[in-house]
């Protein structure tokens, strides 16, 4: 029961009951609710505009994140150490492994692996960590392109040492002329004086200068390709593919011991000293192609000579001297 309150009227000298307007209640009631909101809206202002106070929910949040931070970081820090051991195995795949097998290195423009043209990362910006994730990508991308290089460099490494075998009986490797059949090694690879005209011109074989019908040997494993006189100043030669890009040629024959088309082995009798096309005395003129490109002879000897044999060698080749054709 609500209490009843009065108010003294002066005017009638009595107490009169305080009657309250129902329209002045709903005002207060009103007053009260907006000023609730205000204060409210207000709080809430305030609470966010302190960085002090967070939520429970926030904080789980924040630790969230600073622990992706730091996983990020481990990450990336460990992905370089990753990159550092690659780099060191492509190092020693280009100058040891490929080096011995005679493959090409690779180029730096492919074992670099860059990623050119589109941007390939324009999903992941636009956000607050943005950067490290977008480096963490780009190492993982290069790091698996740069391991699928290598991969397959392996594979070609794998493939050339099971033909090293088969390599090392078809490249040419011992002299084409025995040692005891030789007058004396009349000119090497290079600048030499030319016979017939005296002027300087490059010498692209050796000359063996040998007495005429001296038996001439393959110097490695492989097919003849060629057994004519129709490539001009050569005369009556013989070519021999021996694979892996060797190819193997002597020239000025006396006469043939082999036919185009016929397999023959190393230290096998191919035909005989001779003075055949452009030639000013009975010699071999002896050419190695390596890839179409003719190369110096006189590494390829191996096979046959001893050290004081191959310095002895080596110095006569390296004479300025005239040609034998």
């Amino acid at each position: 029961m609500s209490k009843v309150k009065y108010y003294y009227d002066s005017e009638t000298l009595s107490y009169r009951k305080i009657e309250h307007k129902k329209g002045r209640k709903f005002g207060f009631a009103i007053l009260g609710v907006f000023g609730a909101l205000l204060a409210g809206l207000l709080l809430l202002v305030i609470y966010l505009n302190i960085p002090q106070l967070e939520t429970p929910r926030e904080k789980a949040y924040k630790r969230e994140l600073e622990n992706m931070k730091l996983q990020y970081e481990l990450m990336n820090q460990q992905l370089k150490r990753d990159h550092a051991v690659l780099a060191e195995v492509a190092e020693r795949d280009d100058n040891i492994y490929r080096l011995y097998f005679g493959a090409p290195a690779i180029p730096p423009e492919i074992r670099k692996a860059g990623f050119g043209g589109v941007n390939r990362y324009k999903g992941l910006e636009g956000y607050d960590n943005s950067e490290i994730i977008i480096e963490s990508q780009k190492l993982i991308d290069k790091l698996t392109k740069q391991i699928a290089v290598q991969s397959i460099s392996l594979d070609e490494i794998k493939e050339l040492a099971e033909q090293k075998e088969e390599l090392l009986s078809t490249i040419p490797a011992i002299q084409p002329i025995q040692n005891s059949d030789l007058k004396r090694m009349a000119s090497g690879y290079g600048w030499r004086s030319d016979p017939f005209t005296k002027a300087r011109k490059f010498h692209y074989g050796m000359d063996f200068s040998a007495p005429t019908g001296t038996p001439i040997y393959a110097s490695g494993n492989g097919v003849v390709t060629r057994a004519d006189a129709n490539s001009s100043g050569y005369g009556n030669h013989v070519r021999i593919d021996h694979g892996f890009n060797y190819v193997s040629l002597y020239a000025h024959l006396s006469k043939y011991n082999v036919k185009k088309g016929q397999k023959v082995k190393r230290g096998d009798i191919i035909g005989y000293v001779g003075s055949t096309g452009r030639s000013v005395a009975p010699h071999l003129h002896y050419e190695i192609f390596k890839d179409g490109n003719r190369i110096n002879p006189r590494n390829f000897y191996y096979g046959s000579l001893t050290s004081e044999e191959f310095n002895k060698m080596l110095e006569a080749s390296m004479q300025i001297n005239e040609t034998l054709d």
